[in-house]
């Protein structure tokens, strides 16, 4: 065997290693195309957009998410029986509200910019999962209550909150949500949120 014929399996490797590479890049330049083109659809779409999501981990727990874009409010509904969840985005007034079947009561928080995705890419990331049938991991945001600190809401309470909040949380417990990190024992925490785009990690204060 000659020294050119010793390199030629070198090369071919080389050279498939190469085309493979190539082939994978491009995989990905077509995906992000795909992307950007789902972001452009969906700010096309009408003013109310109702979605079907699943939650990644979990076949038996459903929900829907309706985006109205006029007044800037999105509203999910989780349903999973007895820890099923009602949660409201209002980006008008700036926050969120959840009311948790199991606690029979609605618990409140400011926005973060920090945390909590800006309307129209909420709107996007589920268009995203609708159009690619594709169920992701949601991005978590941790948060804690303190037991008995709750209160009922007043007409200065739901003039701060916004119309949309006072109907979903009227009559029940109000509780006031703060950031904070994930608890060793995360068993007692309830989740709500958006499923596959933001989950909501309600846990109570531990003295």
């Amino acid at each position: 065997m000659t020294g050119i014929d010793a390199f030629m399996p070198i090369k071919a490797g080389i050279f498939r290693r190469t085309q493979f590479s190539d082939f994978k890049r491009s995989q990905r330049l077509q995906k992000a195309a795909v992307l950007i083109l789902l972001g452009v659809f969906w700010t096309q779409t009408s003013a109310l957009e109702t979605f079907l999501l699943r939650e990644a981990d979990d076949d038996y727990v459903t929900g829907t998410m309706t985006i109205q874009n006029e007044n800037h409010i999105v509203e999910a509904h989780v349903r999973a029986g007895v820890y099923s969840s009602d949660t409201i985005f209002d980006y008008s007034h700036r926050y969120i509200a959840t009311r948790l079947f199991s606690r029979n009561a609605c618990f409140i928080m400011k926005m973060n910019k920090k945390y909590i995705p800006e309307l129209q890419e909420i709107g996007r990331l589920a268009f995203e999962r609708k159009t690619m049938k594709a169920i992701y991991s949601p991005d978590n945001v941790w948060v804690q209550f303190q037991s008995g600190r709750s209160i009922f809401g007043t007409i200065k309470d739901w003039l701060v909150y916004g119309k949309p909040i006072e109907q979903l949380c009227r009559g029940l417990p109000l509780y006031q949500l703060v950031e904070t990190q994930p608890p060793l024992n995360v068993h007692g925490c309830a989740k709500a949120g958006i499923p596959s785009i933001l989950g909501i990690k309600i846990c109570e204060k531990v003295h």
